[in-house]
């Protein structure tokens, strides 16, 4: 039996009705010359075209790029292709890299003054040069259009900036802040700080300006789109090597590349059997088994059990708005974690196949070392105030032994080994226990009708991605019926990429799948916990650049203002991030569940070397700002 299992029927309908579609195992390419003439349906020449699936799915907004207004995406090939950031990220060194910057930030000793050299010969898409001029342009229109959702956080870090010449600024901080590059740069998928060029954005009101086409400074320029919004089309610049990844990598192979949205997993997964698609940015478990039954030139991460990425920088669970009641307090939030039965939760999201996370990190291999194992023992002995103990250290045990049971291959017998493999554990599903919780807030129970302390009915809606994130849309079903079992109605109501963020940025939900503030990458917890600082709080209507939950805790607030004073590499970080991860599992603003297991395979057909388990120069992170860097080391497979 395979791996991974077919657990729902509808699950079992999907896979019939992809294999009716294809009407039987698909050949893997075309070997012949006509291969090499072989057209998109945009009209470019298909060897020469990668095609990347859109993470967000359809654009509602199309002609919109402006990376500063409210529900506008840029992730269908602006972000990956077409700009840059000042340091970005190289994910299997496991350290940042200057991109438009020439090299890392130079500080004073007390890390308030930096000195920013800036790559020379680079030269925006329209054959402007690129400048310090930018810079200074961009820092400016920031700080004087409070409107856009960027400018609070940006002002209340960046003092200051001053051009020193053309080629060199003068950085200066509100705070002390060894992080600089951390601040400016990308570490996780990318950085709110995007340099515009001078040239385009001068006169032009910053709150309406649409962008569009936008020129670009990396090597890759807008060439056309469809005006419903499913897909996108760049070409490769004559002047390649005017740009960051032409000095950094070198000339990228693809002529063009098509960041194209097909709609539903099923079509899409249809797309890649058929050859339409090069790289898919995330499907179901169920999905993966399929293409690789129809096509051999398809591969995961891995080339067997679990073919998915595990270490995914960020976690899914269920998000709340914390200003607003019943969230606003701490025993309701735990309350609805012990009503969540967590094994069979995962069974109903990815097969059983996730890392349990109780923590406000993801379960990656580095950060279960430094985190989740090291915190075991206090998450057993941790107690809520009445003196419950609310965790479970033998998830894991339990969920290896269904596995095994329902023919999984290849799951542990070894206790440990099954922790490392599905988790350290997570909260005890204990009904009496959340029932208590309830009441001591002043719920009622009525007929197994759970109201609120008004007497009101207690229902709630869980927001959710609508064709994208397939691993969040399907946990938010999964908590829904968890939490509809115990006595709350719940509905998932799910919603387009830019509605979804909108209503999360500006506080316009109660409770969503979300995982934005769920991110590390290294035992510097720096880039997501920073983000929970009472600072960053807003009233709901008012978009937040961070902490979207609006939860304020003091203590939490002080600790991260301890880890925002020392560097990245200083002795305390890792026992300063377990205090802060420590306050935020008392507080439960979030209830974390998983590590995100990323099914995103690709198609081997017309390209090859991408980055795999056993080919580890970056991570799958298609979606990435880092992309560019990824895409232009990929080689074309040879016609014969």
């Amino acid at each position: 039996m395979s791996p991974i299992q077919v657990h729902r029927p509808q699950r079992a309908l999907m896979a019939l009705g992809l294999a009716a579609l294809m009407g039987g195992t698909i050949l893997s390419g075309a070997t012949t010359s006509a291969w090499a003439q072989e057209m998109t349906d945009v009209g470019t020449p298909r060897a020469e075209t990668l095609v990347v699936d859109m993470l967000n799915a359809r654009v509602g907004n199309p002609t919109n790029m402006n990376m500063y207004q409210q529900g506008v995406t840029i992730n269908h090939g602006y972000h990956q292709m077409a700009g840059a950031l000042l340091y970005d990220i190289d994910t299997a060194a496991g350290s940042q890299i200057p991109d438009l910057a020439a090299e890392m930030p130079m500080a004073n000793e007390d890390f308030t003054v930096f000195t920013v050299p800036l790559r020379q010969g680079l030269t925006w898409s329209d054959g402007e040069a690129f400048t310090a001029d930018d810079v200074i342009f961009t820092d400016q229109m920031l700080r004087n259009t409070p409107t856009l959702g960027y400018s609070a956080a940006y002002t209340a870090q960046i003092a200051s900036m001053t051009k020193v010449d053309d080629h060199t600024v003068e950085i200066t901080t509100t705070k002390p802040t060894p992080r600089l590059a951390i601040v400016l740069g990308s570490v996780i998928y990318g950085n709110p700080f995007h340099i515009v060029p001078q040239h385009v954005w001068e006169g032009e009101d910053p709150a309406t300006f649409p962008n569009f086409p936008p020129v670009s400074i990396s090597a890759y320029k807008y060439k056309d789109h469809d005006p419903n919004g499913t897909w996108f089309l760049w070409e490769k610049r004559e002047d390649w090597q005017n740009s960051d990844v032409g000095q950094i990598v070198g000339e990228p192979k693809p002529q063009y590349v098509l960041f194209r949205s097909y709609g539903t997993e099923e079509r899409r997964v249809l797309a890649m059997a058929s050859n339409e698609i090069d790289i898919l940015t995330d499907i179901s478990p169920e999905s993966l088994e399929i293409l690789r039954n129809q096509n051999d030139r398809i591969r995961g991460w891995f080339t067997d059990f679990p073919y998915a990425n595990l270490d995914d920088p960020c976690q899914r669970g269920m998000h709340f708005n914390t200003s607003r009641a019943p969230y606003d307090d701490a025993r309701t939030r735990w309350a609805l974690a012990l009503a969540i039965n967590a094994e069979q939760a995962s069974i109903a999201t990815f097969s059983g196949m996730m890392r349990a996370s109780p923590l406000a990190i993801p379960p990656t291999t580095v950060l279960m070392d430094a985190y989740h194992q090291p915190m075991a023992e206090w998450l057993s002995e941790f107690a809520l105030e009445d003196g419950y103990q609310p965790f479970d250290p033998d998830y894991a045990l339990r969920l290896g032994e269904r596995l095994r049971s329902e023919g999984v291959e290849n799951i542990p017998e070894d206790p440990e080994a099954l922790r490392e493999l599905l988790g350290v554990g997570w909260w005890k599903h204990d009904p009496e226990q959340a029932t208590k919780l309830l009441l001591d807030v002043g719920f009622s129970n009525d007929g197994g009708q759970w109201r609120k302390p008004d007497g009101t009915p207690f229902t709630i809606n869980i927001l959710a991605p609508a064709d994208f994130e397939v691993q969040s849309q399907r946990l938010a079903f999964a908590v829904a019926n968890e939490w509809s079992q115990f006595g709350i109605p719940t509905q998932v109501q799910q919603m387009q990429a830019g509605a979804f963020f909108t209503a999360e940025n500006t506080g316009d939900y109660e409770v969503g799948s979300y995982w934005g503030s769920s991110c590390a990458i290294t035992p510097d917890l720096f880039v997501r916990m920073e983000g929970w600082h009472k600072d960053y709080v807003r009233e709901n209507g008012t978009p937040a650049s961070s902490n979207q939950g609006r939860y304020v805790d003091d203590e939490l607030s002080a600790l991260i203002e301890e880890l925002r004073a020392i560097p990245a590499d200083d002795p305390q970080i890792v026992p300063l991030g377990t205090e802060i991860l420590k306050e935020l599992a008392e507080g439960l603003p979030v209830i974390e569940m998983f590590g995100t297991s990323k099914f995103v395979p690709v198609n081997e057909t017309y390209w090859t070397n991408y980055p795999s388990a056993d080919n580890y120069y970056e991570g799958p992170w298609w979606w990435w700002s880092n992309f560019k860097f990824i895409a232009a080391q990929l080689e074309p497979v040879a016609v014969q």
